[in-house]
């Protein structure tokens, strides 16, 4: 059996100092090759984001999670503490997100009348975002509503997931409901 053959090992570039090279992906080499960014130049810096997601349920459904009659156990309970623990667990699910110490996270969730609002709030001092710590949270929270209630509702659907904002970092602050209102 034959191989293709390995392309040669191209150089790192340094996107600390150009950031805006290949388009401002700043993930990307020189070469269109991915990979992890340095920041180790970048200046440390209190970093929040905040992320926010939405269930659709039946309206049965959302009755037997307030009565706690869902067969799995408390859902929201279940769901807060997956938020919690996947945020954690970022960089080992994204492939180029670096492992940062999580100074705070807070993952709600919260009944609505079609359904379930998951928010989850990530901190840190650092040289990178949290942004992908929230998404993450509300992503796992989501899917652990879904895995509860799957049983007792197969119309379920996820969507909405999104950073509702962040401050900190070179750009400091962002805004979702901002960002609308100037469109």
């Amino acid at each position: 059996m034959t191989h293709p053959k390995t392309p040669p090992a191209s150089k790192p570039a340094d996107t600390a100092s150009a950031p805006d090279q290949n388009g401002g992906l700043t993930h990307v080499d020189a070469q269109g090759q991915a990979h992890m960014v340095d920041v180790g130049q970048k200046a440390i810096t209190a970093r929040r984001a905040v992320a926010v997601g939405h269930i659709t349920l039946q309206p049965e459904t959302l009755n037997q999670i307030a009565q706690n009659q869902i067969k799995k156990g408390d859902v929201l309970a279940c769901a807060r503490i997956a938020g919690i623990m996947a945020a954690k667990q970022t960089a080992q699910l994204i492939p180029l997100c670096h492992p940062l110490y999580l100074s705070k996270i807070v993952v709600h969730c919260e009944p609505q009348a079609d359904g379930v609002q998951v928010e989850a709030i990530c901190q840190t001092h650092g040289q990178t975002g949290v942004e992908m710590e929230a998404l993450t949270a509300v992503s796992v929270a989501l899917l652990t509503i879904y895995d509860m209630c799957k049983a007792v509702d197969e119309s379920m659907t996820i969507g909405q997931i999104t950073l509702a904002e962040k401050t900190g970092g070179r750009r400091d602050r962002y805004s979702a409901a901002q960002n609308q209102d100037s469109r």
